[in-house]
Order: structure tokens, then C-alpha cells, then sequence
């Protein structure tokens, strides 16, 4: 797959390491919500993400909108629990993040749902990641390679926006109540022109 990408001039030659999780910075929300972000968590992320471009089978789906069915758009790929995931640095994160919130969750993350924004025509509306298994609170953590974009974020029902700029290596962990009482999106941008790789590692069923 071709598509224009500009290297972090701070992961030129970076082997691959996880930054310790206890760099995690915390922000309480509302209603039992919470976020964790740590900037950079992944170094090498740049060579992990190009590996991923070219070796993840993509695809487009069409979804049906109101009286129409349109192109998502985005690029997807999902890993379902006891899968063999894409390339061994996303086996050792979500082994990683499992280890840390799996006492919280009291059950693994286990799978990796992979999306490809191509460029600032791509991205996400606003939602919760509430359309499978039911449960009052989840963790779902968020490992975004390539280009950075905007993630944002707010409460159900009006609120504030929050925005967070993603890219290179940054998580970011939506835990307690947040996939109900919280959404969050990718919007359009005509700034962005190069590609962005999101790993979503979540437990099994929540999607």
C-alpha cells in the first residue's frame, strides 16, 4: 500500500521498547470516567507501523445510514481473542497492557481492532465503543502509530470537548465508565495529509 509518511525526527533509528506504564498520567472524568496517556510509550513505533502498512489485510467496509449505504471511511482489520496478531511489538503491548489492567478489569484484553485513516478525508464520528457486550465499565486502550491526529472527546448528553493530538507511539486508556458515559471520535481535518495507524486492545466481545 502506498501512502505519504512523515517519520518522527525523535524515532529516526529507534529500536523498539515500551516505556515503563507507570508513566501513565491520569485525568478524572465525569460519572466514573477516567483517562491514562503516556506520550511516546512505544519508540520504534514508526518501523512498526510501516510493517504494519504493508503486511495487515485491509479492508473497506459499507455501512447502511439512514436511507443509504456509504463507505467507511477508514480502513479496518480485526484480531480476535487467541488470534495471532499482525507483528510481534503488538503482541507485546497488549501483553503489556494486560498485565497492568487486568487486576482493574478483572478479565484480559484480548483482542486488537486496527484502523487506517489514510489521510484528513478519513475518520471516526462520534461514539462509544458500546456496540457488543454490554458492561458498565471496560478499559479500552488506544496505541496510535503514523502521523499524529486529533482524538477528541466528550460527554453524553453535551459537554466540553477534549482533545488530545496522537501519533508516534502515544496511548491513551479509556477506563471506567467512559465507553458509556463519554464519546470519542477522529474528525475530518484538511490539515493532515499523511496516514495514521489506531490499535484499539480491548477484552473480548466489547467492540
Amino acid at each position: 500500500m502506498t501512502v505519504a509518511f512523515q517519520a518522527s525526527l525523535l524515532d529516526l533509528d529507534q529500536e523498539f521498547k515500551l516505556a515503563d506504564l507507570c508513566g501513565l498520567r491520569r485525568t478524572t472524568l465525569t460519572e466514573g470516567a477516567w483517562l491514562e496517556v503516556l506520550p511516546g510509550w512505544m519508540t520504534g513505533a514508526d518501523d512498526v507501523f510501516e510493517r504494519l502498512l504493508e503486511t495487515v489485510p485491509w479492508r473497506a467496509e459499507r455501512r447502511p445510514m439512514y436511507d443509504r449505504v456509504v463507505a467507511v471511511p477508514r480502513l479496518l482489520s480485526f484480531y480476535g481473542a487467541g488470534e495471532t496478531l499482525p507483528d510481534p511489538a503488538l503482541a507485546d503491548a497488549m501483553a503489556a497492557l494486560d498485565e497492568r489492567y487486568r487486576p482493574v478489569l478483572g478479565e484480559p484484553l484480548s483482542t486488537a481492532g486496527l484502523c487506517l485513516y489514510r489521510d484528513g478525508a478519513d475518520s471516526v464520528a462520534w461514539h462509544g465503543d458500546n456496540s457488543g457486550r454490554r458492561v458498565a465499565e471496560t478499559i479500552v486502550a488506544i496505541l496510535s502509530l503514523g502521523n499524529p491526529r486529533i482524538m477528541a472527546l466528550r460527554p453524553v448528553g453535551g459537554g466540553g470537548t477534549r482533545r488530545y493530538l496522537l501519533g508516534h507511539g502515544d496511548l491513551l486508556v479509556m477506563g471506567g465508565t467512559c465507553q458509556r458515559t463519554w464519546q470519542h471520535a477522529i474528525p475530518k481535518s484538511a490539515n493532515v495529509f499523511g496516514p495514521r495507524i489506531s490499535v484499539q486492545f480491548r477484552p473480548a466481545g466489547v467492540r
